[in-house]
C-alpha cells in the first residue's frame, strides 16, 4: 500500500470522527445522487432539496448543469448524458443510490413508494407506482406485495402489513397470497377498517393508512402517488412524502429511486432521505433474502397457476341454469371479472345461482340450503379464498 493511500485512509478515519462527534452516529454516509435536469420548477430546486439533505448527514450529489455553493456537482450537458454520470458513479461504487426523474427500468421491476396519510399522518408504502412487475396483472400485483413487503423492512418495519386495494385483480391476488402464506412465506395481512374488516382495503383504508403496504398494479399506483403528492398544492407542485420509491425486482442490483418532474423541494428532499435510509436498511441484501423465500414457498408455481387460470366454467358448449330457487345467501369475495364463469361452474353443479352487486363489491347469490356447498366449490377452482371453507 502506497504513502498516498495510506493518509487516504487515515483522512477518512478521521472524517468519520469529526462527523460522529457532529451527528452522533458513526459510520460512512449515505452518498446518494440526484439528477437536476428536466425538473418542471428548474434545477435550483433540485439544488436547494441536496443542500437541506446535506445538514442531515446525507452525502449527496447534484449531476447537473450548473452549480451550488456547498453542495457537490457532477456536471452533464443534457438529461441523457445525467443518466450517463449517474451509471457511471454506480460503476465506481462512488455512490450507494440514485434518484432521479425516469429511469427505462425492465420489466419485472416496479417502484414502491412512501406516502403520508391524511387523515392519521401515517407513512403507507404504495405498490407499486412506476414500471411493470409482469405483463400479466394478477401475477404483477402479487409480485408489488413483495416489493412492497422487502421495501418496507428495508425501512425498518420488522413485519409490515399488507392490504390489497379494493381494485380489479383484488380478490385473485389475494388467493395467490394465502396460498403463498400457507405454503410457508410469513404475509402480514392488514385488516380493513371499514366494519366487515377483511385484507381488501376501501378508499378509505387509504387514507387512514390501514395497512403499512397497499398493493395495487402500477398505473393505479401512480395515480395514487400523484394525488397524495399534490392535493393541498393544486397539482402542479409536488410538496408531500417521498415520491414513487426505488425500483424493486429480482436480480436487480442497484438502487435507483423516481420522482416526478412536477415534484417540489420538500419531495425530493424525502426522496433523498428515503434513498438515504433504504440504504441504511441494506435493501438490496434483504430483496435476496425474501426473494429466496418466496420460490421455497412455491411462488414460481402460484404464478403459473394464476397465468393459467383453470377457469374450470369456461366449456365451450354452453351451460344451462338449473330450475330456479330463492337465493338469499350471497357470496362476496369473487372479481368481477370471473363472476359469470363463477355462475356458470355453479351451475354445472346442480346449484341454482345469480350474480349481484353488493355493498363491497360483486356477489354470488344461492340458495340458503346450497351455500355451504356452493362456497367449497367456489374455493376449490380459486374463485374465492380457501379459508372462506373448512375444505
Amino acid at each position: 500500500m502506497s504513502e498516498k493511500q495510506i493518509n487516504q485512509i487515515i483522512g477518512n478515519v478521521f472524517n468519520q470522527l469529526a462527523d460522529t462527534l457532529i451527528s452522533g452516529e458513526y459510520g460512512q454516509k449515505p452518498r446518494i445522487a440526484v439528477t437536476a435536469m428536466g425538473s418542471e420548477h428548474g434545477e435550483d430546486n433540485v439544488f436547494a432539496a441536496a443542500a437541506n439533505t446535506l445538514k442531515n448527514g446525507i452525502d449527496t450529489t447534484v449531476i447537473g448543469s450548473k452549480s451550488a455553493e456547498g453542495v457537490k456537482t457532477k456536471f452533464a450537458s443534457s438529461e441523457d448524458d445525467a443518466h450517463k454520470v449517474m451509471e457511471s458513479l454506480f460503476n465506481l461504487k462512488e455512490i450507494d443510490a440514485a434518484v432521479t426523474m425516469h429511469y427505462p427500468f425492465p420489466i419485472g421491476v416496479s417502484t414502491v413508494g412512501k406516502i403520508v396519510t391524511p387523515g392519521k399522518g401515517k407513512e403507507m408504502f404504495i405498490a407499486t407506482t412506476t414500471g411493470t412487475s409482469s405483463t400479466d396483472k394478477i401475477e404483477g400485483m402479487v409480485k408489488n406485495a413483495i416489493y412492497g413487503i422487502i421495501t418496507a423492512k428495508a425501512c425498518g418495519i420488522k413485519n409490515p402489513s399488507v392490504g390489497i386495494l379494493n381494485i380489479d385483480g383484488a380478490r385473485q391476488t389475494e388467493i395467490a397470497l394465502k396460498k403463498l402464506k400457507d405454503q410457508g412465506y410469513d404475509i402480514n395481512f392488514a385488516e380493513s377498517q371499514r366494519a366487515d374488516g377483511g385484507a381488501v382495503m376501501r378508499g378509505n383504508d387509504l387514507l387512514m393508512g390501514s395497512a403499512d403496504v397497499m398493493v395495487m398494479d402500477s398505473l393505479t399506483g401512480n395515480l395514487m402517488i400523484k394525488i397524495f403528492s399534490s392535493y393541498t398544492t393544486g397539482g402542479n407542485y409536488e410538496s408531500l412524502g417521498y415520491g414513487y420509491g426505488p425500483g424493486i425486482g429480482e436480480g436487480f442490483d442497484k438502487l435507483i429511486l423516481i420522482i416526478s418532474r412536477a415534484s417540489g423541494v420538500p419531495l425530493i428532499e424525502g426522496a433523498i432521505e428515503f434513498a438515504s435510509e433504504l440504504v441504511k436498511g441494506n435493501c438490496l441484501a434483504i430483496a435476496k433474502e425474501e426473494f429466496n423465500k418466496v420460490h421455497k414457498a412455491g411462488l414460481t408455481e402460484i404464478l403459473n397457476g394464476v397465468k393459467a387460470g383453470k377457469k374450470a366454467a369456461k366449456e365451450e358448449d354452453e351451460i344451462k341454469a338449473p330450475e330456479k330457487q330463492i337465493v338469499t345467501s350471497q357470496i362476496s369475495g369473487i372479481e368481477i371479472m370471473d363472476l359469470e364463469d363463477a355462475v356458470k361452474l355453479l351451475w354445472k353443479n346442480s346449484i341454482y345461482a345469480e350474480s349481484g352487486m353488493g355493498c363491497t363489491g360483486p356477489i354470488i347469490l344461492v340458495n340458503d340450503s346450497n351455500s355451504e356447498k356452493a362456497i367449497k366449490i367456489l374455493a376449490d377452482n380459486g374463485y374465492i379464498a380457501k379459508d372462506r371453507c373448512d375444505c
